[in-house]
């Protein structure tokens, strides 16, 4: 029997004046990080609960303090005059930690969710680093993500410049343990040397990932 349920029981019988004044937010991070969310609940608030996709991680009982179960799931306080605020703090976050939180007064109906939404980045690579190339050949460059989540948004630029995706074809697979792949050719008849840039972008990545290929072109009259 949790804690929080014999306290829910107890609790039954008081009509306490509290309220849910600001629940959690959604939060997108990458796998291995730290995610944060905050619960702000009026003065008299008894028991506050956190939920990760239904199963209780964190009690916080107004008398004593936070009640820990698990070194990954911890949080801090923060008092006003009239407010109680909560930060939930899950600290190496996995793949499946992915889904609803949940902040719960165990009042009737007196809780307030979010989304998290826990992202992994994979590897990008292309396999040369450098192309020789010449007049009028045209190449294909293969750029490969792999064990990804979800699937990353590939891209290419030359010199810096984004190039048309009617130049491109990207296939996206599923990997093993919820991670997905994706393969991306390009294909074009180089005029000069340039140095190709394939970018794999997910949300909570603040920069894309990049791989580059210099393609050296080389008159074939030479």
């Amino acid at each position: 029997v949790y804690l929080q349920d014999v306290i829910f029981f107890f609790l039954l019988g008081f009509g306490f004046c509290y309220s849910v004044i600001s629940g959690p937010t959604n939060a997108t991070v990458l796998a291995g990080s730290e995610a944060r969310f905050n619960c702000t609940v009026s003065l008299g608030w008894v028991i506050l609960i956190w939920l990760s996709n239904g199963n209780p991680v964190l009690t916080v009982i107004n008398s004593q303090g936070a009640v820990e179960t698990s070194d990954r799931f911890t949080s801090q306080n923060y008092t006003t005059s009239d407010t109680f605020t909560s930060e939930l703090i899950i600290h190496n976050t996995q793949l499946s930690d992915s889904g609803k939180i949940e902040c719960s007064t165990q009042k009737q109906n007196e809780s307030s969710f979010a989304f998290l939404s826990v992202q992994v980045n994979g590897s990008l690579f292309i396999k040369n680093n450098t192309l020789t190339v010449t007049e009028n050949k045209t190449v294909e460059i293969v750029c490969e993500a792999l064990g990804w989540a979800p699937a990353p948004d590939i891209t290419w630029m030359t010199n810096d410049s984004l190039i048309d995706k009617s130049r491109y074809v990207t296939q996206q697979s599923q990997g093993s343990n919820g991670l997905h792949n994706a393969l991306s050719i390009l294909t074009l008849t180089p005029t000069d040397t340039e140095v190709l840039t394939c970018l794999a972008d997910i949300e909570a990545l603040p920069n894309p990932q990049n791989a580059t290929v210099t393609v050296i072109f080389g008159n074939s009259t030479i």
